[in-house]
């Protein structure tokens, strides 16, 4: 008979493995939550060592070879230095506990990342003890001075020991429950649609193909300025297809029908066809297009490129110098814009950053309740029939953005 494999391995208590394609869909079923969504590395480790581990390389999961081959170190890197696989697993492990803890996920496959260790484990749901309808249930006794239960089994041996008034409290919460239990079923509260559903509803709400136009790397637009004939297509900043999966989310539950290009490639009657969200500001020219009357927009400064308000400009600008490193601290400002645009006729949502940092801490606001809700406290209540654009700030550390801070609101 032959040993196990560390695929095998990985399931605890030694059972029978999970089928590979029940992990992997339940990996993309957990990498779609915010838990996992709404950050870069927690789900870069989760995913990379899932798939490792059912790939059979659980035995090369060490933290070095995680960090060179899943976060882009060097192989002789410091770990003791920089200690970034440690404190992505120990995050992923706390989120995958959130994951489990909620009720909507029982029944789902189990993925681990036991403690100590960079290989997950994987195992079938836990199905929870049945409670037959012959099992009494236990009541305790009125009598304050009684430790006795008393089970309804007891109970018509014994009828004595429940008053009367203990009777009809007892059947009144019975009959209370039962009213609960059948409304559940038959009945439909409306619900409130959230503040994050109520800024996507223009988009979401269409019956109009929506276009996603996702600005290009700057060195491919430079191409284009000076002529080249070289096809510039396909060459996105990672911050750029972040954000695009985070504003797709929307999309997704709401089952829209939508499409991708770059901007390069898009042309203006395109943007006629249904709304749009441009994604990207210097790297994307229909931002800058389509943004140029609004209270907030991008300009260009050499040897800066900045946010102004337009109706105060020498009061109010926002500015990234392009000469800082992205391996220094700095400052990144970007917009975050829906209105409706009068050249298209579309409704536009804008997510765009001076630079690709700026861009992905914007997706952050329109994907996380908590950020969004944060802006909503510089609009109006009716901001939701309104115009709305916001300045967000980001710090910027070796190249990824911090939490986003709103700045400057504005609506029309």
């Amino acid at each position: 008979m032959s040993s196990p494999s560390q695929y095998e391995k990985a399931v605890n208590g030694g059972e029978s493995a999970p089928d590979t394609a029940l992990i992997r869909e339940q990996l993309k079923r957990m990498l779609a939550h915010p838990l996992f969504s709404n950050s870069k590395r927690y789900p870069v480790l989760l995913a990379y060592t899932v798939e490792q581990t059912l790939a059979g390389n659980a035995g090369e999961l060490k933290e070095r070879t995680i960090g060179v081959e899943a976060f882009g170190r060097e192989p002789d890197y410091d770990v003791n230095i920089d200690p970034v696989v440690r404190m992505t697993a120990a995050e992923v492990r706390k989120r995958l506990s959130q994951y489990y803890y909620n009720p909507d996920h029982a029944g789902e496959l189990v993925i681990e990342l036991p403690v100590g260790s960079y290989v997950p484990s994987f195992r079938e749901p836990v199905t929870p003890p049945t409670t037959s309808a012959s099992e009494s249930v236990s009541v305790r006794e009125a009598e304050p001075s009684s430790r006795e239960l008393v089970t309804w089994s007891e109970a018509d041996k014994a009828p004595s020991r429940l008053g009367p008034r203990q009777w009809t409290l007892i059947g009144i919460a019975l009959l209370i429950a039962t009213f609960i239990g059948f409304s559940i079923g038959r009945v439909h509260l409306p619900r409130q649609p959230s503040n994050l559903e109520r800024f996507w509803e223009p988009v979401t709400a269409t019956s109009s193909r929506i276009t996603y136009c996702v600005g290009e790397r700057r060195n491919a637009l430079d191409r284009q300025r000076a002529g080249s004939e070289e096809n510039p297509g396909g060459q996105l900043n990672l911050s750029d297809v972040i954000t695009l999966a985070r504003s797709i989310g929307p999309l997704v539950l709401g089952k829209g029908n939508f499409r991708v290009v770059s901007a390069l490639d898009t042309e203006f009657t395109q943007l006629r066809e249904g709304p749009i969200v441009l994604i990207g500001a210097f790297n994307n020219p229909w931002t800058l297009r389509i943004t140029q009357d609004l209270p907030l927009g991008f300009e260009i400064d050499h040897p800066s490129s900045k946010i102004v308000d337009r109706k105060d400009p020498e009061k109010r600008s926002w500015t990234y110098q392009w000469q800082v490193p992205n391996t220094a601290l700095a400052q990144d400002y970007a917009i975050v814009a829906r209105f409706h645009d009068n050249v298209t006729g579309q409704p536009v949502i804008v997510l765009a950053g001076i630079l690709a940092e700026g861009t992905e801490a914007a997706s952050e606001v329109v994907s996380n309740p908590e950020y969004f809700n944060a802006m909503l406290q510089k609009a109006p209540k009716d901001w939701d029939k309104k115009n709305l654009e916001a300045v967000i700030e980001t710090h910027v550390i070796g190249g990824h953005p911090g939490p986003p801070t709103v700045v400057a609101v504005e609506t029309w």
